[in-house]
């Protein structure tokens, strides 16, 4: 595989290009590109009709670049439409792990908004997907003095950048189904027993 670049002015998108790009997806794009760059080839093929990153093209139309990184493929008919069709639906078929997907983006936020919005989701759009986990403590049990047996406080002082991340890891333990207990009503505690038992082999 040989990258080459080529002329923007000189290529051309795939005039039956069956995936459709909506503003919000090269304005996506747009976000990437400016953020990291260029950091795979569109495939073109020898007439300089882009095969697969149509919308890679359009928005570097838009930023005003010049070149563009291209590999030339040898597929030509019904061959190159086939892989222009399974170029983009063999990404189609693949799932997000919401737990993991959430606590990323959330750690994207906390670090920089803009890298957030550079990985393709809003801040509303992260705000919405943490706030699919229930984070709110439940109170312990009432007790009387001296009769706070089985149960046992436990108190932590954390830095604002750790609060961020083992928030994060009780939301992904909730979600889980970590925060209920038979034995414990406090959702928090149940949720980090969870955690240190996966962190020990247990799960």
């Amino acid at each position: 595989m040989q990258i080459e670049k080529r002329s923007v002015s000189q290529l051309s998108n795939d005039p039956a290009n069956a995936r459709k790009h909506n503003e919000r997806n090269i304005q996506a794009i747009l976000g990437s590109l400016r953020r990291f760059g260029q950091q795979k080839p569109i495939v073109i093929d020898s007439s300089g009709v882009v095969r697969a990153g149509n919308g890679t093209l359009e928005a570097a139309r838009q930023l005003g670049w010049e070149t563009i990184d291209c590999v030339v493929t040898d597929l030509k008919g019904s061959d190159a439409i086939s892989y222009a069709i399974a170029d983009n639906r063999t990404a189609e078929l693949a799932e997000w792990d919401s737990d993991i997907l959430a606590a990323q983006l959330s750690g994207l936020l906390t670090d920089d908004e803009a890298l957030a919005n550079a990985a393709g989701f809003s801040a509303e759009e992260i705000e919405a997907m943490l706030s699919q986990f229930d984070i709110e403590e439940i109170a312990p049990p009432e007790l009387a003095d001296g009769d706070r047996e089985p149960f046992r406080q436990m108190t932590f002082t954390v830095h604002d950048s750790q609060f961020d991340k083992i928030e994060a890891a009780i939301k992904r333990a909730k979600g889980k189904g970590g925060g209920d207990s038979a034995v414990n009503e406090n959702s928090n505690g149940n949720a980090l027993a969870f955690i240190c038992e996966a962190f020990n082999g247990g799960r």
